[in-house]
């Protein structure tokens, strides 16, 4: 495997936000506690580890609560001894999250975990004094089926029909055999498409819920690195989160701090999320729905369940695990009930993080470090031939289409198409008829005006009908060119947002993820060009 890279704003896929954060742009500092350099770390060990949020009494709350998750889970030694090391107070965890997605969902799923593994790593080597666990936090509690419900697969959206009520992390896997079945037309015959077939079967047929279903998935792809699996859906972890549940319920704490953070964010970039007045759902079998407050009564909407406070009050203290937070509210349940030192997210994900540091100083929770997680292009032997041969460079690749085949032909092409030249020598010319008419008759500077916009306009189109008569010459060429960037981008998206592990899987089997976790690097800050 070899490694190349190139930066997150030459590749044109992530925002001016998350370019300006990896810079470190001074006007985002007030958004963010500390930036993710390996230095950094160790004052946010010493301000975690002051913190009153990760008592001891919560440390061995959380061990017990994952020793019961991993109950009937084949873990790892070391994913064992990771749940065990974390009632020490040494021990603090580097964490991601993602959605239940069938079978990972896309790429950067794996992306995710690696880059928490990694710098797990990374940290116990330059901090040795200290533990670092890597964390997946299972998303149990979404309600969006219809973001999870497939993935992709050479072009193919294999997808789980099903009506689906309530958090995702309950619903049953009754069905999943059908895309089994899917699956084992598609994958061939290979040994390495028996290994899929069999993970798929083994978490999908073999267990009841979706739940279990992934955290199988997961445990069986990364426990040899040691990681943890979360699944904050909860009772006695919930009940750790009680007095900022009520405060949310009460003062609205993350409506008045957050809204505040947007008016001003929203100056220089877009908003990700925006606040409910309460941001919170009701959790029962088959029901996740809004908690709001209207005519001094807290209601569930699209139900007949309502309470004063005090009967709000007593619901949370019995049965806790019915207060499910949202978007805005599960970051800091996480950071809460885990000792937590950094969350590692996508560009989409650190966004709305950004909008949360003055919420979590207003409930007193120390704001972990963000860090941008790893992000690949995968490429074969034999694309990178390819691409060599056409003279293709990283920066050309990652061009939008129309941008990409109008540079190539003008590379390849015979006969210069570039005008830039002719425009910019008329455009002088234009120069001294304005300055003629100036001294002459200023009644004609309009019609100068009108005329130098007509003759550049035919220049641009004279250019652009060059140009396409020029693709039609080298079509064969361009159609290469085309399509072997259509394989590295399918739908014009970033590969790690489109395809499934399963493809990469079929060629590579057992060594993608070992290979995976030799190359990206959490801390380097670049966009990752792998050849396998």
């Amino acid at each position: 495997m070899s490694l190349d890279t190139i930066s997150f704003k030459k590749t044109g896929y992530f925002s001016s936000l998350i370019c300006d954060y990896l810079t470190e742009k001074p006007e985002l500092q007030a958004y963010y506690n500390r930036f993710p350099n390996i230095d950094n770390f160790k004052s946010q060990i010493e301000e975690k580890h002051r913190s009153q949020i990760v008592l001891d009494s919560n440390r061995k709350i959380l061990t017990s609560v994952l020793n019961k998750q991993y109950k009937n889970v084949e873990a790892s030694d070391v994913t064992l001894e990771n749940i065990k090391i974390l009632k020490e107070s040494k021990t603090f965890t580097i964490t991601t999250g993602h959605q239940l997605n069938l079978f990972t969902g896309p790429l950067y799923f794996l992306y995710k975990i690696v880059s928490t593994i990694n710098l797990s790593n990374e940290l116990k080597q330059k901090y040795p004094d200290y533990n670092f666990v890597p964390v997946y936090w299972m998303a149990t509690e979404d309600h969006d089926f219809d973001e999870i419900n497939y993935f992709n697969f050479k072009g193919k959206k294999i997808q789980w029909n099903k009506a689906s009520q309530g958090a995702v992390g309950e619903l049953s896997t009754d069905g999943l055999n059908d895309i089994l079945q899917v699956i084992n037309g598609e994958f061939g015959l290979s040994r390495n498409a028996e290994t899929l077939k069999q993970l798929f079967e083994n978490a999908y047929v073999q267990h009841n819920n979706l739940t279990d279903a992934t955290r199988y998935l997961a445990n069986e792809l990364f426990k040899a690195y040691g990681l943890v699996i979360i699944d904050g859906n909860d009772k006695e972890l919930k009940r750790l989160f009680v007095p900022f549940i009520e405060n949310e319920l009460v003062h609205q704490t993350s409506f008045n701090e957050i809204s505040k953070t947007n008016s001003n964010l929203s100056q220089s970039y877009n908003i990700q999320v925006n606040p409910r007045e309460i941001n919170l759902f009701y959790l029962n079998e088959n029901l996740r729905e809004r908690i709001v407050f209207e005519d001094e009564v807290y209601k569930v909407l699209n139900t007949d369940i309502s309470w004063s406070l005090s009967e709000i009050q007593k619901v949370l203290l019995e049965h806790p695990e019915r207060f499910s937070p949202n978007v805005v509210m599960r970051p800091l349940y996480q950071e809460v009930i885990l000792p937590n030192l950094c969350y590692i997210g996508g560009g989409g994900e650190l966004a709305y993080w950004f909008q949360l540091k003055s919420f979590f100083e207003a409930v007193k929770v120390p704001f972990p470090i963000l860090l941008l997680r790893n992000s690949a292009l995968i490429k074969t032997k034999s694309q990178s031939k390819k691409l060599q041969n056409l003279n293709i460079s990283k920066e050309d690749i990652f061009l939008k289409r129309d941008a990409f085949i109008n540079k190539k032909v003008r590379e390849i092409s015979n006969i210069d198409i570039d005008f830039s030249e002719q425009k910019n020598h008329l455009k002088k010319q234009f120069e001294g008829l304005y300055s003629l008419a100036e001294q002459t008759d200023k009644s004609f500077l309009g019609a100068v005006k009108a005329q130098e916009v007509k003759q550049l306009k035919g220049l641009e189109t004279l250019e652009k009908r060059l140009l396409k008569a020029q693709k039609k010459v080298l079509s064969d060429q361009v159609s290469r060119m085309t399509e072997l960037q259509n394989q590295l981008f399918p739908n014009s998206s970033l590969q790690e947002r489109n395809t499934n592990f399963s493809e990469f899987y079929l060629e590579y089997g057992q060594s993608l993820i070992p290979k995976l976790i030799e190359n990206l690097k959490p801390l380097n800050g670049e966009f990752s060009i792998l050849t396998l």
